[in-house]
């Protein structure tokens, strides 16, 4: 019999029934049957199987990451993938907490980055086995092609903690915002009602207004140095058809309100624009531009929509305005203030789950 005690959207908790077969059963489902409490690198084990789908997953663009193809050569080295740990290990215990990655093929930054949100978390969370599922199942067939490693996607992952008997399941996401892609993991993750005790959402980097300031702080120390008023620096982030968009714009009025008007916000694929940005920097006196994502991995889209050679890549575009151009390729997961603000809201996560089991 299930148990359904709570589900959270964007920290949602689910109480439910030992591991059994997952219902089929949509989100709207599991909500009408639910009270809602909502507020708003060390070298891996031989990974194991599973069934990759052959046509690339719809992914959101919201999701700070990167497209690329699978079968296309590649003339670069991205790093040694045997140092990145994949967490996708059995032996897992009672508590687990899932962290739900896009993923980027680029093996470096991905440790540097989603590796090491993983590890900031299992650092603070002694109680818990920390795990690894990606969402791009495009991603996951790249790296195994080419590193011969297998990290699991999101359904395997879900089916390995069940297949472990885990009881209460944390699922954090390194999401940037609340878009289309994290509605489509809490939809995912639904049909799993019946498998576990607990299953507590932490939410996205940019959700509450006091994230925002954090993660505005987080960006401005980062880039101090070139903060000279002579230097124009522009933050690239990836852009979404959703209204989660909205996100780049409140990040870059915040920015203004608080006199960083040298601080310019654009997408690849959205609003604001490459051109917005450059008409805005245009708009004043600078001699440089520092040019670094918004996103929470230095992948495909960093490397060569950002700092690319082509002449349609934010790099080759200032340069031909005349403007000198530095490049910073890291990713926000690089940045220690930034992996707070993930533990932090695994931390809301698993006290929900305690508060509820206190009860």
């Amino acid at each position: 019999m299930k148990k359904l005690l709570a589900f959270m959207i964007g920290l949602s908790v689910l109480l439910l029934t030992g591991c059994a077969d997952k219902p089929e059963e949509s989100i709207s489902d599991v909500e009408n049957n639910i009270s809602t409490n909502a507020e708003t690198d060390v070298p891996t084990e031989s990974p194991t199987q599973q069934e990759v789908p052959e046509t690339e997953l719809e992914t959101d663009s919201e999701t700070n990451t990167e497209s690329e193809n699978e079968d296309e050569e590649e003339n670069y080295h991205t790093g040694d993938a045997s140092l990145d740990n994949i967490r996708n290990q059995d032996n897992i215990g009672d508590n687990e907490i899932l962290v739900i990655s896009f993923g980027t093929s680029f093996n470096d930054n991905r440790r540097l980055t989603i590796g090491a949100i993983e590890e900031e978390i299992d650092n603070q969370f002694s109680d818990y086995e920390i795990r690894r599922g990606f969402t791009a199942d495009i991603i996951i067939r790249h790296v195994q092609k080419r590193d011969n490693i297998l990290i699991d996607n999101v359904e395997t992952a879900l089916q390995r903690a069940c297949d472990n008997q885990v009881k209460n399941l944390v699922i954090q996401p390194t999401h940037l915002m609340n878009g289309y892609e994290y509605q489509e993991l809490i939809d995912q993750v639904a049909q799993y009602a019946d498998a576990f005790e607990h299953i507590a959402f932490g939410e996205p980097l940019l959700t509450s207004d006091e994230d925002f300031k954090k993660v505005e702080q987080a960006i401005v120390n980062w880039t101090s140095e070139y903060d000279d008023g002579e230097t124009a620096i522009c933050f690239m982030g990836h852009g979404t058809e959703a209204d989660s968009n909205a996100v780049y714009e409140k990040m870059q009025n915040l920015l203004i309100a608080d006199g960083y008007e040298n601080y310019f916000i654009g997408t690849v694929e959205a609003e604001p624009s490459l051109e917005t940005v450059l008409e805005a920097v245009q708009s004043g006196n600078y001699k440089r531009v520092v040019l670094e994502p918004l996103m929470v991995v230095s992948g495909d889209h960093a490397n060569n929509d950002m700092a690319g050679d082509e002449e349609d890549s934010w790099k080759s575009v200032f340069e031909n305005a005349g403007y000198e151009v530095i490049c910073l390729l890291r990713g926000l997961g690089e940045n220690e203030e930034i992996r707070q603000i993930y533990v932090e809201h695994t931390q809301t996560a698993v006290d929900s789950i305690t508060d509820t089991n206190a009860e």
